[in-house]
């Protein structure tokens, strides 16, 4: 798998889990966790981007 797709799936994946523990740490009333999740999400977001962009350029 290319760099850029792989980039692309990983992300993906931290999206999911960071809302994942974003719900549960509300459900739970855990701050900490909600946080932790809306951290992991954002850079799963950064990561996805990152990924489409080695696929324009190629990498």
């Amino acid at each position: 798998m290319k760099s850029g797709m792989r980039d692309e799936a990983e992300g993906k994946l931290h999206k999911v889990k960071g809302k994942i523990k974003e719900v549960a740490g509300k459900v739970i009333a855990d701050p900490d966790l909600e946080a932790e999740g809306k951290n992991e999400g954002r850079s799963g977001e950064v990561q996805e981007k990152i990924g489409e962009i080695k696929k324009v350029v190629g990498k």
